[in-house]
């Protein structure tokens, strides 16, 4: 991707889209972080001097539209980088319709609403969506059934869309990284009830550096589907 890009990219405030922020960022490329509220867009902007901003709730993404009518949106988007995501672990027979659609919310509705909003600046710049899925994507074990579905579907959209926008001269690549170090996997050891050693897991600089390679080939290639494991 030559020259100054812009970016939109939602979870850059921690693991995975937060390494990826620092580099886009430190590199001087434009980028645009979203924001579930306010406050959070606030530390956003401190933490990444010059960045703009875009507030919304994943959570809520009938809302999305009405949220993004009230701000100013950026007139190119070079690429739209999808990292952001939840999970609740749990069986199928204990998980509540809550949980199920919280994480469907997040991890599949908001992806697919956010494209939709963005794909004219995406089309009119021949630019690149990006997915960072999972390796739950591919394959469900016990107690992933909603993350995985959602993670599923998530594959689903990026494959589709793939094919209609091709024409169009939109980029789509689906990155399945393993298990990342990061307040995620936290979460996801404390709800196995095991212990969380951090260097036993992919470092999130890792991932950030497939999606950078991905997003900066040249034009007439595309990387579609990339799977990062741990290495050790």
């Amino acid at each position: 991707m030559a020259g100054m890009a812009t970016h939109v990219i939602t979870g850059a405030g921690s693991g995975i889209g937060a390494a990826v922020a620092r580099r886009l960022h430190a590199r001087g490329d434009d980028i645009v972080l979203h924001a579930r509220d306010a406050g959070r867009a606030k530390e956003l902007a401190a933490q990444y001097p010059g960045a703009r901003t875009l507030v919304g709730d994943l959570a809520d993404p009938d809302k999305l539209s009405w949220a993004f009518s009230y701000q100013t949106l950026p007139d190119r988007i070079d690429s739209l980088l999808h990292i952001a995501g939840v999970v609740d672990l749990g069986p199928v027979g204990e998980l509540t319709p809550k949980s199920w659609r919280h994480q469907l919310n997040v991890n599949l509705i908001a992806p697919a609403e956010l494209t939709r909003h963005f794909l004219p600046q995406l089309r009119l710049s021949q630019g690149h969506v990006l997915f960072v899925n999972s390796g739950a994507g591919l394959n469900a074990h016990a107690d992933w059934s909603a993350y995985a579905a959602s993670k599923h579907g998530l594959k689903a959209l990026a494959d589709s869309l793939r094919h209609e926008e091709h024409r169009n001269g939109v980029r789509v690549t689906s990155v399945y990284p393993g298990r990342t170090a990061g307040p995620m996997q936290v979460k996801v050891h404390q709800q196995e009830g095991k212990e969380y050693d951090a260097s036993k897991w992919i470092d999130p600089e890792s991932v950030a550096t497939t999606i950078l390679m991905a997003l900066d080939l040249p034009s007439d290639a595309e990387v579609s589907n990339l799977t990062v494991r741990p290495g050790r």
